[in-house]
């Protein structure tokens, strides 16, 4: 499978938040997503693992109550069932991976 990311359709999510699922299989998922300085990933949790790679700006990223900043180039994951969420410091942008893949993505 290929996919070229300009063929991919941009998902608004409001709140100066907007994604774009790269690609998928039952196993594997990964999300490119975009946020606008101030813009925040409510603190959630998914049955999902998760690992996130900070493809440019920086974010205050929390988990399990724990709050750390990281810039471009950081990595971070994420247990299954585990509270997260991010502000963005920055105009930034995510590279989420996610297995299983996320089937409320996909609705």
């Amino acid at each position: 499978m290929i996919v070229k990311n300009g063929d991919v359709k941009l998902n608004d999510l409001d709140r100066g938040v907007s994604r774009k699922i790269l690609a998928h299989v039952i196993n594997l998922m990964m999300v490119e997503v975009n946020f606008i300085k101030g813009a925040v990933g409510e603190i959630h949790a998914h049955e999902n693992e998760q690992i996130s790679y900070i493809v440019k700006g920086s974010f205050q990223v929390e988990i399990e109550g724990k709050k750390q900043i990281l810039k471009a180039g950081d990595t971070f994951y994420i247990n299954p069932n585990f509270l997260h969420g991010v502000l963005a410091l920055e105009d930034s942008t995510i590279l989420d991976v996610f297995s299983p893949q996320r089937e409320d993505f996909l609705k």
